[in-house]
C-alpha cells in the first residue's frame, strides 16, 4: 500500500522540481518518488557503513586482518 509523505524543499529544489514538472507533464510527485525510489538503497548502504564504522572505532565490531581471515577460512597454507 502506498505511504503518503511530505516534503519540504529548498526555494532553489521546487523551483527546478515545478520546471521539471511543467516542461515534461509529468507530477511532481512522480519526480520526487522517482528521485527517493532510485537513491533510497545507496543511502541505507551509505547509513549501514557509516555505522559500522563509528562501531569500530568504539570497539563495538569485531574486525579481522587479512591473514586472520585466511587462516579461519584454512587458507593459509
Amino acid at each position: 500500500m502506498p505511504v503518503a509523505t511530505s516534503v519540504k524543499l529548498s526555494d532553489e529544489t521546487g523551483r527546478k522540481l515545478d520546471e521539471l514538472a511543467r516542461t515534461t507533464g509529468r507530477s511532481k510527485s512522480y519526480y520526487l518518488r522517482q528521485a527517493i525510489e532510485d537513491h533510497i538503497d545507496q543511502m541505507v548502504h551509505d547509513y549501514g557503513i557509516a555505522q559500522l564504522a563509528e562501531d569500530v572505532r568504539a570497539g563495538r565490531a569485531t574486525t579481522y586482518s587479512a591473514d586472520e581471515v585466511d587462516q579461519i577460512l584454512g587458507l593459509d597454507d
